[in-house]
């Protein structure tokens, strides 16, 4: 009886472990293809200038203050006009004010193209140095890497005002007013990355939390690597871009896909594209998830790790130019 006892015990463990095995291996995507390491270089001090520029100087970058956002658009369109882009600024109006989307092009007319952005508002009163003058810095990094090597497809970077409160989920957002200036265009779109808190990384242990405890048992236990995140039927845009990063610099790069409502999912522009049947993914530090600051004033420029972020911004760089 009790051997027939532990050999059930045990067939319900095999069980268990398999079940676990084979969902982690689903909305993780683990890959094993090996890019050499990228050739481009991303100066770390220039990142945080321009952290540094928006999260003080620009200070404070909620909706109520337009004055900022619009010399926060203006600073932006002129880094992409140096880099060479072929630059637009679109009007968002919401409350009876005016706001812009700043648009660069790099490669117009080259087969279907690829958006990326990053939202440039911030959260009330916070300095927003991670939230997301990280990734507004990333695309102004990026809009450079293409004027030095100009892409083989179109690329569209887009600087999105009105992701924070309280234009949350709403058409007022400025990447729903994009998304549907692109709508027509969906044919000639292979997908659209968005680049959502990417500055922030923490090596001790127990740094790195989740959604559900049992992601854990999948995911590293220390903030240190980045993560590309999005909606469980997307799996092959979620992979394409994983792959396309790896390997490109020695930063860590994990994947998750999983049903929009896991909490977290859906929390930036991305999901403004999912409506048009858009592929639509975020790259992220996994923000509060990791960074215990998020939408506080202590969401500073000198608490981010400038050497990785610019590992970011060369692997998606890679991931981008990869066919």
């Amino acid at each position: 009886m009790k051997r027939r006892l532990l050999l059930s015990s045990a067939r319900i463990l095999a069980a268990v472990a398999l079940v676990v095995a084979v969902t982690g291996c689903l909305i993780s995507q683990p890959t094993f293809r090996s890019n050499q390491p990228s050739a481009v270089s991303v100066a770390p001090d220039q990142l945080r200038e321009h952290v540094t520029t928006l999260s003080e100087t620009f200070h404070p970058r909620d909706w109520e203050h337009e004055a900022n956002l619009s010399i926060c658009a203006d600073y932006i369109g002129t880094h992409f006009t140096n880099a060479g882009a072929v630059v637009q600024f679109q009007p968002v109006p919401a409350q009876g004010r005016q706001y812009r989307n700043v648009i660069a092009r790099f490669g117009v007319g080259k087969g279907a193209k690829i958006v990326v952005g990053a939202h440039y508002d911030a959260c009330g009163d916070t300095p927003g140095a991670d939230d997301n003058a990280s990734g507004v810095a990333a695309l102004i990094e990026l809009s450079y890497l293409f004027g030095r090597h100009p892409p083989e497809r179109e690329i569209e970077l887009v600087a999105y005002v009105l992701e924070e409160p309280p234009f949350f989920r709403t058409p007022l957002m400025g990447s729903a007013v994009h998304a549907a200036s692109i709508a027509a265009e969906q044919e000639k779109i292979e997908g659209v990355i968005v680049l959502d808190t990417v500055g922030y990384f923490n090596a001790a242990k127990g740094s790195q939390s989740y959604p559900s405890q049992w992601l854990k048992l999948i995911y590293p236990s220390r903030g240190t690597f980045i993560a590309v995140i999005g909606r469980w039927d997307q799996g092959r845009w979620i992979k394409r871009i994983k792959a396309g990063m790896k390997g490109a610099t020695d930063l860590p790069v994990y994947s998750l896909r999983a049903p929009a409502s896991i909490p977290g999912i859906d929390f930036s522009d991305h999901l403004n594209y999912w409506p048009l049947g858009l592929n639509a993914l975020m790259i992220t530090d996994t923000a509060f998830y990791r960074n215990r600051a998020y939408h506080t004033k202590e969401d500073t420029s000198g608490r981010l790790d400038y050497e990785r972020m610019s590992k970011v911004v060369i692997a998606v760089f890679e991931a981008v130019s990869s066919r």
